[in-house]
């Protein structure tokens, strides 16, 4: 039960950094992305060709997939901002469905439907980690969680994240405002694909092993579930988000009730859960703290006259 716990602490982990990343995309800026498993393909599939085909090391395949990620998103982001709503959804869903795709065929570089799976143990400050070493790998993953977090935070709070919100609330008042719309939407798509990314590798490096059936839509639906349940635009309530819908998921089998329940249930309870927290919390566990313009126009009153 131990272990099965700490394999449950690192794939809640790996969701968490996936929401933070889509959080930015729907939560801060208000874009409706469903393809945030396809830049989480993208760089898992990176670390496995870099470090199984080439020999990185798992340093500099951390690099590779985040920037290439990112890449990828900027390109994607260009023309498919230009749409809003369910067309940008309708859009991205599709690109989500056309990197699995290159995934399955591309056999000569992803080797197809078989996957990869000789990706070799990481090698990380002299130490090297395996599949068994959850509670190292657990530590690691949790750690990139909590510098995610921070940084995130640190960002909503920023001029840029500020500007950010102004679009989600009202996109033309806030190009009124001198506020380059397009540019931010689009480095907002980029940087939340960076997290992909970056969730990418830590799931290639643990697993030493990639499948494409891994990384399809459903997963997209998965992540902004955690997302709109722990409180868009929150990042506290994205983690616990996580933290809720992938212990949900699991229940059964961790009170040990896996035999009596049928599997069937286990997403019937997992959808339960979901609908309670829409009808009684719609707003997510946290909601997202609204800026207070009274105290602000206040404080800046007293300010002005002292």
């Amino acid at each position: 039960m131990a272990s099965y716990a700490l394999l449950l602490l690192v794939y809640t982990g790996i969701y968490a950094i996936l929401a933070i990343g889509l959080n930015l995309i729907a939560g801060t800026t208000g874009l409706l992305s469903l393809c945030q498993a396809a830049f989480f393909g993208v760089g898992a599939y990176t670390t496995a060709i870099l470090t199984s085909t080439f020999h990185w090391d798992f340093v500099s395949a951390l690099g590779a997939s985040v920037a290439l990620s990112a890449l990828i998103g900027l390109v994607i982001g260009l023309p498919t901002l230009r749409l809003k709503g369910d067309y940008l959804a309708i859009a991205t869903l599709g690109f989500g469905q056309i990197v699995q795709n290159v995934i399955i065929n591309w056999d000569s570089v992803t080797r197809g439907s078989r996957g990869i799976s000789d990706i070799p143990p990481m090698k990380l400050f002299g130490l090297t980690l395996t599949q068994s070493d959850k509670g190292p790998f657990a530590a690691l993953i949790w750690s990139f969680v909590l510098l995610s977090f921070l940084l995130m935070r640190r960002f909503n709070r920023s001029r840029l994240g500020r500007a950010l919100e102004a679009i989600r609330e009202d996109p033309v008042a806030a190009a009124a405002m001198g506020i380059d719309v397009p540019l931010y939407e689009t480095l907002a798509f980029t940087l939340g694909s960076a997290f992909a990314g970056l969730a990418g590798w830590l799931w290639a490096s643990y697993n030493q092993s990639v499948a494409p059936e891994t990384f399809g839509f459903m997963l997209s639906v998965l992540v902004l579930c955690m997302v709109v349940l722990g409180g868009m635009g929150n990042p506290a309530g994205v983690l616990i988000g996580a933290v809720v819908i992938s212990v949900a998921s699991e229940l059964p089998r961790l009170l040990g009730l896996s035999s009596v329940i049928p599997a069937q249930w286990n997403q019937v309870l997992f959808g339960l859960i979901l609908v309670l927290a829409m009808v009684f919390r719609p707003q997510g566990i946290l909601a997202r703290r609204k800026p207070d313009f009274e105290r602000s126009a206040e404080r800046s009153a007293g300010e002005a006259s002292e």
